[in-house]
């Protein structure tokens, strides 16, 4: 009966969705791996034996190519996505070119990524890996840059508009909750970014932030990726 209870549960139901879907469990391995990246680090900082570090290290590393094997082939989505900004007729110009500069990014990245999957999964070693995943890196910082602007400027604009709304009268009471619903996502998408950018200029060598601070900040970002997820498919 209990067993039949918890099968049953909404819940049960929306975790089924949430991880059929190919975001929902990339969001969760690319959790691990960062949870693990920053704990690998905060063991070796505290004198942790190779032992408690190892199983760390082997998470960061396998999870880690498991989620380059998941993204092969999704560069056509940023592609299209590119194509698509670029054809309306409807978005606010530097919306626009921030996100075409944003899926650009993010194309290139992954384009550049999947041509380091034969040697990150010991198939066949390249010389060229390092070369092609550092400008892979290139690519995603510039993408996330573009997110970050796109972001300042909607925040810019929402502010503009409540500044125009009479909290006094009905309707615009019912436009100021919709303005601080879009500025909360706006904020949450921005401590994403801001979180994300820690992992490419650390790896170009633009930063020199450390393991711990990266795998932090790539937790955090990951748990903003799987809260809006599970949004999603509820």
């Amino acid at each position: 009966m209990v067993a039949g209870v918890l099968i049953y549960h909404p819940s049960v139901a929306h975790y089924l969705k949430f991880v059929a879907t190919t975001v929902g469990r990339d969001k969760l391995l690319r959790t691990l791996q960062y949870f693990s990246r920053f704990y690998a680090w905060y063991l070796f900082r505290t004198n942790g034996t190779p032992g408690e570090i190892a199983p760390f290290e082997a998470i960061k590393k396998q999870f880690g190519l498991a989620r380059k094997l998941m993204r092969v082939g999704k560069n056509v989505e940023h592609f299209k996505a590119a194509a698509v900004a670029a054809d309306s007729k409807s978005l606010d110009p530097i919306i626009k070119y921030c996100a075409i500069g944003r899926q650009l990014g993010y194309a290139g990245y992954l384009t550049l990524d999947t041509a380091t999957v034969l040697d990150a999964a010991g198939i066949r070693k390249s010389e060229g890996t390092k070369r092609l995943q550092k400008e892979a890196y290139r690519c995603w910082m510039f993408g996330l840059l573009f997110s970050t602007m796109s972001g300042v400027y909607s925040l810019y604009n929402l502010r503009q508009q409540a500044a125009t709304i009479d909290k006094k009268d009905g309707e615009g009471v019912v436009a100021s909750k919709k303005i601080e619903k879009e500025r909360a996502a706006i904020n949450l998408q921005l401590l994403s970014d801001l979180c994300d950018l820690t992992v490419p200029t650390s790896a170009i060598g633009l930063t020199s932030f450390d393991d711990g601070l990266v795998g932090l900040a790539g937790t955090v970002s990951s748990l903003i990726g799987v809260y809006s997820q599970w949004k999603k498919t509820a």
